[in-house]
């Protein structure tokens, strides 16, 4: 049995995923990124092996990815995040046709075809505005977990406006909100209504084609699912897995390489993309 793998280092967590011959997940692993970016991705290979119950010697593919994927120094390969989140969403569902991929950092519209192979994409390269970045410092100000601002933002009974599209300022607002006495979860939502808003047109910028797959790990905030299927008028393709969709994308790449090793060869040069 073959088994690839995938390790997608991005700024707050590092996922990895091994898979089989048949293309089924045996093993994966989430960790904090933190400071130190190779041992980060030496620590998931370790937990997605100890997961999928294997021996490193056993893995015969890895390819990194994500903004550290060139610090995953044990890998044989490199792919890009658009490639490996096209490759992933299309996989796990394949009718996908757009893919929104929202992490810490930044958010990525990617246009896919039948095969998850990238068509178009883009990004909001310019700040961290419609990212789970901006989520952060709404719970900061609040001085609410992470993990509890989309069902508390589900909560709310009338929507409050936020006007900021900085995350530096997002926190003062916010603040200002809630000592004009409005609730925290209508406040909440009116974080979640901005960041869907701008997401929504950056992903109209590569055109909105059914199916839409959230990828990334804000996709564990049903809040945020709501708030950008209400903003793009479409129901959104969201699994248990869509926060490894990077890292699964890239296991994939790995099990391609894997079977052309072993196809026969006629001798001519071949040229393997992503």
């Amino acid at each position: 049995m073959a088994y690839g793998e995938g390790v997608d280092v991005v700024s707050t967590q590092t996922k990895a995923v091994i898979i089989d011959e048949a293309k089924r997940i045996v093993g994966r692993a989430l960790i904090d990124t933190g400071a130190n970016v190779v041992l980060a991705a030496e620590h998931a290979f370790d937990k997605a092996l100890e997961s999928a119950r294997l021996e490193d010697d056993e893995v015969e593919y890895v390819i990194g990815t994500g903004y550290g994927r060139y610090r995953v120094t044990f890998g044989n390969a490199q792919v890009t995040e658009i490639s490996c989140h096209g490759r992933g969403a299309s996989h796990m569902f394949p009718g996908t046709r757009t893919v929104v991929d929202m992490g810490g950092q930044d958010t990525k519209a990617i246009r896919v075809g039948p095969a998850g192979e990238i068509l178009d994409f883009c990004m909001n390269d310019k700040c961290a505005a419609d990212t789970g970045r901006f989520h952060g410092a709404a719970a900061a100000a609040l001085s609410i977990p992470l993990g509890d601002l989309g069902a508390t933002a589900l909560r709310s009974t009338k929507t409050v406006r936020i006007s900021t599209t900085c995350t530096v300022f997002a926190e003062s607002e916010v603040l200002a909100w809630l000592g004009k006495g409005k609730k925290i979860e209508d406040i909440l939502w009116g974080v979640h209504q901005s960041i869907a808003m701008r997401s929504a047109g950056l992903v109209r910028r590569v055109g909105v084609e059914e199916q839409v797959t959230f990828t990334g790990g804000v996709t564990k905030n049903a809040a945020m699912i709501k708030a950008l299927e209400e903003k793009l008028g479409t129901r959104l393709n969201v699994g248990p897995d869509s926060h490894f969709m990077g890292a699964l994308g890239a296991a994939l790449f790995a099990l391609d390489h894997i079977a052309s090793s072993r196809a026969p060869h006629d001798g001519a040069a071949r040229e393997v993309k992503a």
